[in-house]
C-alpha cells in the first residue's frame, strides 16, 4: 500500500516537473536556427528540445538497422551465423530473464508461475543443464511427481547434473518410504560426492534403519575424513555401530569376530554402558573374569548401572550370597554415595538375610530418591525383620504408583525405550538415548492399586499355613525380591538369585 501510494506520488511529480519545465521553455526567449538549402528554420527552445529528442531516437534506430543490414550482408557472404546469432542475442536475453523470474516464482513459492517460466525458459535456452532443474522443482512443488520423476531423469544422462538427478529421485523415494532404492541411490550419490554433508546424513539414517552396521561405520568414517564429525563424536557413534555388530555374542553360535567387536566397542568408547556390559561377558565367555571385571569397574566409576551390576554377577554365578556381597565391595566402594550403588548394596544384603544392613545400605535414598524399586526392597526388608502385612502392604502400594527411577529415554523425542539401541524405535534418531529419568513421570492408575490385594494375598496365605516361620518368612522375602525384579524391570535379569 504504501509502496503504490509512493509510486503515485513519484509519478505526479515527474508530471508536475515536465509541466513546469514547458512552460518556462515555451517563455522563455531566442532558440535555434538552421540553414539548410538556402532555408533558414528557426525553432523555439519547446521546439528544440523535442527536436533534439527526436534526433537521439533517429540514431539509436539508425545504429539498430545498420547492426541488420551487416548481419545481412554477412549472411548473403556465406555466413550462415550471423543473422541469426543477431536475433539469438534477443532470444536469449529475454530466456534468462524467464529463468530469473521462475527461481523468484520457486522462491516465493508461486509453483504454477514458476512452471510457466521455466516451460518458457526452456522454449528460449538451450540450457537444459538449468532449464531441467527449474522444471522439475517446480513440477515437485505442484504435485506433479511423474514430470518431476521424469526431469530427473534427463539430470541423470548428463555428466555435469547426474549428481543434482540422482539426489532428485533420491528424496521423491524416501517420500514414498521406499528406502530400499533411496538407499542405494543416497550411495550412488555418495560416489559421485563423496563429501557431501547432506547424502552422508541421508545414508546413514538409512543404513543404521536397515542395520547395515558394516556399511554404517564406512559412511561415518567419510563423515571424518570430510571434516563433518568431531573426532570425539566419531569414537562414540562408532562404539555404538560396532557394538551393534555385535549383537548374539552370548549366542551358542555367535563366532569369534563378534566377541572381539564387542571388545572394540568398549575400547572406543569405555563409558558407553552396553558396549561395557557385553564386552565384560565377551571377557567371561573367553575365561578371562579379571578383564571383565576392569572393564566394569572403569565404566561403574563413569555411571552406575544395574545392566553393570548384572554383568559384574555373570562373573562368578555359583557364589555364596556372602562371597558375592565380598566381592561386589570392590565395585560399590567406587561410588558409594550413588543411589545406585545403595539399591544394588541393599539387594545383596536382602538375598543374604542381613536385613538391618540392608536397612543401612539404602539409607536416605527412600526419602529422597525414592522409586519403584527402592521401595519395593523397603517391603522386602520389612517382611524379613517381621512387620506386619499391612506394613508390607503401605510400602508394596507406593512402589505401585512410585515412578520407575532412571530409564533408556531418547533424547529427540523423549520416548522411553524398554531397552538400550543403537536406533530409537519410536522416532528412528541414531545413538539418542540415555539412561536418564524421565522428564514426565509414568501416570499411576488406580489399576494398580486394585490389584495389590492380588499381589500381597499369597504372602498372607503363606503367614497362615502350616510351614515352618523360619521357612515361610525366607520364601515370602524372596517373592518379593522376585516380584521388584519384575516390576521394576521386567526385560532384566536381577542382579542377584535367590539361593538353594
Amino acid at each position: 500500500m504504501l509502496w503504490s501510494l509512493f509510486k503515485i506520488v513519484v509519478f505526479v511529480a515527474i508530471i508536475g516537473l515536465l509541466a513546469v519545465g514547458a512552460m518556462f521553455l515555451m517563455e522563455t526567449s531566442g532558440g535555434v536556427q538552421i540553414t539548410a538549402g538556402g532555408v533558414e528554420y528557426t525553432l523555439g527552445p519547446l521546439q528544440s528540445v523535442i527536436a533534439l529528442g527526436v534526433l537521439i531516437l533517429a540514431i539509436w534506430v539508425f545504429f539498430k538497422l545498420l547492426t541488420l543490414l551487416i548481419a545481412t550482408l554477412k549472411f548473403l557472404n556465406g555466413d550462415e551465423t550471423a543473422l541469426s546469432r543477431y536475433f539469438d542475442r534477443n532470444r536469449e536475453r529475454r530466456g534468462y530473464q524467464a529463468l530469473a523470474d521462475g527461481l523468484m516464482a520457486l522462491a516465493s513459492g508461486e509453483g504454477r508461475v514458476a512452471m510457466n517460466k521455466a516451460t518458457k525458459a526452456e522454449k528460449l535456452l538451450n540450457k537444459p543443464e538449468l532449464t531441467n532443474l527449474l522444471v522439475a522443482q517446480a513440477a515437485e512443488m505442484n504435485g506433479d511427481t511423474k514430470k518431476a520423476s521424469e526431469t530427473y531423469k534427463k539430470l541423470v544422462t548428463n555428466n555435469a547434473t547426474r549428481f543434482v538427478g540422482v539426489r532428485g529421485i533420491m528424496k521423491q523415494k524416501l517420500v514414498e518410504g521406499d528406502d530400499d532404492t533411496a538407499r542405494k541411490l543416497a550411495e550412488k550419490a555418495l560416489a559421485i560426492k563423496p563429501r557431501h554433508a547432506e547424502t552422508q546424513d541421508i545414508l546413514l539414517g538409512l543404513q543404521t534403519k536397515s542395520q547395515d552396521w558394516t556399511g554404517a561405520r564406512s559412511t561415518l568414517t567419510a563423515k571424518l575424513k570430510a571434516g563433518h564429525l568431531p573426532r570425539d563424536v566419531f569414537k562414540r557413534r562408532d562404539a555404538v555401530l560396532a557394538l551393534s555388530e555385535a549383537k548374539g555374542i552370548l549366542d551358542e553360535s555367535a563366532t569369534l569376530e563378534q566377541r572381539e567387536l564387542a571388545i572394540e566397542a568398549n575400547r572406543l568408547s569405555p563409558d558407553l554402558v552396553p558396549a561395557a556390559a557385553l564386552a565384560a561377558r565377551a571377557y567371561i565367555k573367553k575365561g578371562k573374569p579379571r578383564a571383565a571385571s576392569k572393564i566394569l569397574k572403569k565404566a561403574w566409576e563413569v555411571q552406575p548401572h544395574p545392566d553393570l551390576a548384572h554383568a559384574f554377577a555373570e562373573i562368578a554365578p555359583n557364589e555364596t550370597p556372602s562371597e558375592r556381597i565380598k566381592r561386589f565391595t570392590t565395585l560399590t566402594r567406587i561410588q558409594p554415595e550413588n543411589p545406585e550403588t545403595r539399591l544394588i548394596l541393599a539387594e545383596l544384603n536382602i538375598v543374604a538375610e542381613d536385613f538391618p544392613e540392608a536397612r543401612r545400605a539404602l539409607g536416605d535414598v527412600v526419602e529422597k530418591q525414592a522409586d519403584a524399586r527402592a521401595y519395593t526392597l523397603m517391603a522386602a526388608i520389612e517382611r524379613g525383620e517381621g512387620a506386619s502385612d499391612a506394613v508390607v502392604q503401605g510400602w508394596l502400594a507406593k512402589a505401585l504408583t512410585a515412578p520407575r527411577g532412571p530409564q533408556w529415554v531418547c533424547d529427540n523425542c523423549h520416548d522411553i525405550q524398554p531397552e538400550w539401541g543403537p536406533v530409537c524405535q519410536n522416532c528412528g534418531s541414531f545413538d539418542t538415548l540415555s539412561w536418564q529419568t524421565p522428564m514426565t513421570p509414568e501416570i499411576a492408575t488406580a489399576t494398580g492399586v486394585h490389584m495389590l490385594p492380588l499381589i500381597v494375598g499369597a504372602l498372607e496365605d503363606k503367614t497362615n499355613s502350616d510351614a515352618e516361620p523360619e521357612e515361610a518368612e525366607q520364601e515370602e522375602t524372596a517373592e518379593v525380591i522376585e516380584m521388584e525384579a519384575e516390576s521394576v524391570q521386567p526385560d532384566a535379569e536381577p542382579v542377584v538369585e535367590k539361593q538353594a
